[in-house]
């Protein structure tokens, strides 16, 4: 394992990709607070607040797929300009909406499902344009995880003093202006021409959408590690993640407060700038391996709270999860970002985060049952338990565990087969 890459992550181009990326997930961070606090005050209940943010997310997982092909057939740049914009009108719109107190659920609501339909186009562009702006994708990748993870860390906080000082109006006119600065910034990007298959072009203008869809997943289902990470992350986000989320929050606020929760979230958001930081060092040969045992440390999060330890114990367990599970995240979109075919990419990153998402209601559904039959400790600690075997299947799965990392982002050429890609002979194609 070597420590330091050999290509430099920062360029002109790359930077203002940068900035593009975390100014927009400053301003997606703040939102949740802002729809709380702005339809309460309006008179709705939580449940409100659970069907505005459920209309961006179904939209969103329902689309990306779509948004896929699209993003695979036309230019990613002008699509993520155009989601910016779009998004920027509806975010002024919902700021005048609070502004002049004339909040109705069903318009928020529609506004939500556009905000998602408009992510579901830009998201598959993000992962095809990281390999075209930086010769070392994996620092790229940790840079950006980096940004997230303040993100994670800032926006809440913003958020809050924006509405202190302003109205839940002001957050969302800060959040169009995120959007506005993220459009800016890709405007004034000098993105590389992607690389095509000879006639790529000309066929992609004839053929029917629904070929494209039908060859992403042809190209998807080719790659035994790629389906095989994604079949065991539903089970992760049924069994660990879904249950986890809204257990801990329950449980900490219940048992020690709300600052106790606030504290709880800060340290796993400063685990997760580690675990990019770590990113951005260590270059493992076998990265899906290497992210596999790092997630390892996610099990310390739901362990302390359903053993009941103090308050300190259970920031550590979080600061060590959210260290692991970045540095996880650094690994696999590195690994899907190199190792599949550039005019697939964008198709493929979708059917990634469609697969990684769908369960994840799943999840957080059975969480409140499954805590009134059971306990919430009980069920924590069976999160805790179920994280250390989604590992060890991971770890299992020899196609997953000995991929070889490739520099180098793969441009054209078959999939390769899953004896190959388990044997880690063939990631090194360019």
């Amino acid at each position: 394992m070597s420590e330091t890459g050999s290509h430099p992550v920062w360029s002109r181009d790359f930077g203002l990709f940068f900035v593009a990326r975390a100014v927009a997930q400053l301003g997606d961070t703040m939102l949740p607070v802002a729809l709380a606090a702005g339809l309460l005050q309006h008179g709705y209940g939580a449940g409100a607040v659970g069907l505005a943010l459920a209309a961006t997310s179904a939209a969103f997982a329902g689309l990306i797929i779509f948004g896929g092909v699209i993003a695979d057939r036309f230019s990613t740049r002008k699509l993520m300009i155009g989601a910016d914009l779009v998004r920027l009108g509806t975010q002024s719109v919902a700021a005048v909406l609070f502004f002049s107190g004339h909040v109705v659920l069903w318009q928020i609501c529609a506004i939500g499902f556009v905000n998602g339909a408009a992510g579901a186009v830009f998201q598959p562009g993000v992962a095809g344009t990281v390999p075209r702006l930086a010769a070392d994708v994996q620092g790229a990748n940790g840079a950006i995880r980096v940004a997230e993870a303040v993100a994670q860390l800032a926006g809440p906080a913003l958020a809050g003093v924006l509405v202190g000082f302003a109205s839940p109006g002001g957050v969302f006119a800060a959040h169009a202006t995120t959007y506005a600065v993220s459009a800016l910034c890709l405007l004034l990007l000098r993105l590389p021409p992607p690389v095509r298959p000879p006639g790529d072009r000309a066929v992609r203008g004839t053929r029917a959408f629904r070929a494209d869809l039908a060859e992403g997943w042809r190209e998807f289902r080719a790659r035994t590690w790629l389906w095989g990470v994604i079949a065991i992350w539903c089970v992760y986000m049924i069994a660990v993640w879904g249950p986890t989320v809204p257990l801990v929050a329950t449980e900490v606020v219940q048992q020690h407060g709300p600052r106790a929760y606030g504290l709880i979230n800060s340290a796993l958001g400063a685990g997760t700038v580690v675990g990019g930081l770590l990113a951005l060092r260590l270059r493992p040969r076998r990265m899906l391996r290497a992210g596999a045992i790092a997630l390892f440390a996610f099990a310390g999060f739901p362990m302390t709270v359903g053993a009941g330890l103090d308050v300190l114990a259970m920031a550590v367990g979080a600061a060590v999860a959210g260290a692991g599970m970045a540095f996880w995240s650094v690994m696999w979109a590195t690994s899907v970002q190199t190792q599949v075919p550039a005019d697939v990419l964008n198709r493929i990153h979708a059917y990634d985060v469609a697969g990684s998402l769908a369960m994840m209601p799943v999840g957080q559904a059975l969480a409140g049952p499954a805590a009134a039959a059971m306990g919430t400790d009980h069920v924590l600690l069976v999160a805790a338990g179920m994280s250390l075997v989604v590992v060890a299947a991971l770890l299992s799965a020899r196609p997953i565990r000995d991929l070889v990392r490739a520099d180098t982002p793969t441009t054209l050429g078959p999939a390769p087969s899953p004896a190959a890609a388990g044997e880690g002979v063939c990631p090194e194609r360019t």
